[in-house]
């Protein structure tokens, strides 16, 4: 079975698909509040480079909602479900939706 190359045209579309910006609603469960789990989710999306927040919910689990290129916001998805090194994360569950370019910073909301 040989496989075709992709037409340049399709590799280029492919290629700006993982640079349009999206935004992410995140929910992350666990233990996750008293372990520095906003502090360190507000550096690693600063260093990804997304804008949006993090904050606490009453249930005991974490929310971040982030806007960003695809790559990027799927990188802290992926950090997500590991945390900083004192947190202990059950599942993480990612709403991905349309970009709405709200935000100018990453903050922690209390």
């Amino acid at each position: 079975m040989s496989s075709r190359p992709l037409p340049v045209a399709a590799l280029r579309r492919s290629v700006d698909a993982m640079n349009d910006p999206i935004r992410a609603d995140i929910i992350v469960t666990g233990r996750v509040q008293g372990v520095f789990f906003r502090a360190s989710a507000m550096e690693e999306a600063q260093r990804l480079g997304l804008l949006g927040f993090v904050r606490n919910l009453p249930d005991g689990s974490v929310e971040a909602v982030v806007e960003g290129e695809r790559v990027q916001v799927d990188a802290f998805i992926a950090w997500c479900r590991v945390g900083p090194p004192n947190a202990q994360v059950t599942d993480v569950f990612p709403r991905p939706s349309a970009y709405r370019g709200e935000f100018r910073t990453f903050t922690i909301e209390r």
